[in-house]
């Protein structure tokens, strides 16, 4: 097998597409896949890299609310592939060729978007989706596609069953072909011997294109579906298509599992935490795996102790477990187990733990925060308090089901 030839013949299209209700007020202007994650990235940097690490060079991403920072970060980050050798990248919003609306769905969608496949004529189309965060060669699910002779094959990974339930459940035989299928199910389905863990949909598709075409226009027709894959397409496409899946592990010899949908503000916030950690789960320092992204330019990050006016005592910077990013100033602060993104200011006196930060905040001096998430742009006074009084917090703030206080984009505080 020419696994380079076939993945030649192989278009990718990435959704990124949806309105990230759950992620709001992160995406109150902008598309979820562009929200910032782990200081210096984007969401969506993460399945680019996959593709670009996997040697994809012909992309579209279907865009459609909010997504001017989005086609502005892939234009001034991902503008590298070469048309000239059949490489590409596009956005494509909405273009309402054959229908007047909106994507209704992910199958919708594609079913808005056919005349790229009848221009492109791919053999097969891989599906991704722009708001998970992982690492994965996808000419290991090819191969598997390839050889099983399927139609379609989903990616699946392990999961804890209390947060099954937000996906789509898998069931298979032992030939990896699957039999059963249960989306957002209240009581999901656990694996044989393990009744804490489910298999799960990563939502990471690879079509036969005539398969596509053909499943995607059939329920255009159908007036009940709700025109999503994992809804729809998927249930229906076991009964009667060859169907597989292929049991998703990271690319490299220690094959680890990391996969995350960091939809709402509780897994967001716990993702960008873990990075803090020694040893977190999803590894940014691996050289064989590298993560592409636009790269502001800012100066290097800062760290200083300082002296109170009048007075000869210093007070020095203490930083421990923690990413801080390019641009970033830290005079004479305390910071545990926060991720800062670029161009953050900390004055003296102020602690932060377990607190992300994105672009341009400024944190007073003597201001104290705990497990938060401050938006871009925003100018926390000195003395301000937030993650103290949950009272207090929920007056002015967002608060997440586990307590994440969460500061909107350029918000003005008294």
């Amino acid at each position: 097998m020419n696994l380079k030839k076939e993945m030649k013949e192989t278009l990718c299209i990435l959704m990124a597409g949806g309105k990230g209700e759950r992620l709001y007020p992160l995406t109150k202007s902008r598309a979820k896949p562009s929200v910032r994650f782990g200081g210096k990235y984007r969401i969506v940097d993460f399945t680019l890299s996959n593709c670009l690490n996997s040697d994809i060079r012909r992309i579209y991403v279907l865009t459609q609310y909010r997504s001017l920072s989005l086609d502005r970060h892939i234009r001034l980050g991902w503008s590298i592939f070469n048309h000239e050798l059949g490489e590409f990248i596009e956005c494509v919003p909405p273009q309402q060729r054959n229908v007047d609306r909106w994507y209704r769905g992910t199958a919708d969608s594609i079913y808005q978007n056919i005349y790229i496949l009848q221009r492109e004529r791919p053999k097969r189309v891989l599906i991704l989706s722009g708001d998970h965060v992982y690492k994965m060669d996808y000419n290991d699910m090819l191969a598997f596609h390839i050889e099983k002779n399927a139609e379609l094959t989903v990616a699946g990974v392990e999961a804890p069953r209390a947060e099954a339930k937000a996906f789509g459940v898998i069931g298979c035989d032992e030939n990896y072909r699957i039999i059963d299928w249960e989306e957002k199910p209240a009581k999901p389905k656990t694996i044989p011997g393990d009744p804490n863990t489910s298999f799960v949909s990563m939502g990471v598709y690879i079509f036969n294109t005539e398969t596509l075409v053909k499943n995607v226009i059939a329920d255009a027709k159908n007036k009940n579906s709700s025109h999503d894959f994992g809804k729809d397409i998927v249930p229906r496409m076991i009964e009667s298509n060859k169907v597989v899946v292929h049991s998703f592990k990271e690319p490299g010899p220690e094959g680890g599992r990391y996969w995350r949908d960091i939809g709402t503000l509780d897994a967001y916030w716990a993702a960008n935490i873990d990075l803090c950690s020694a040893n977190p789960q999803c590894n940014l320092y691996d050289e064989t795996w590298p993560i592409r992204t636009y790269q502001i330019q800012a100066p290097p990050a800062k760290i200083v102790q300082v002296t109170a006016r009048g007075k000869s005592a210093t007070r020095k910077s203490q930083i421990v477990n923690s990413v801080i990013s390019g641009g970033c100033l830290i005079s004479g602060a305390e910071i545990k187990n926060s991720v800062l993104s670029h161009n953050v200011i900390v004055e003296s006196g102020a602690s932060l733990d377990e607190v992300v930060a994105l672009d341009r905040v400024r944190i007073g001096q003597g201001a104290r925060i705990k497990k938060a998430i401050i938006d871009q742009d925003v100018d926390i006074p000195a003395g301000f308090c937030i993650g103290y009084d949950s009272e207090t917090d929920s007056s002015r703030f967002s608060i997440s089901p586990s307590g994440v206080v969460v500061v909107p984009q350029g918000m003005s505080l008294e």
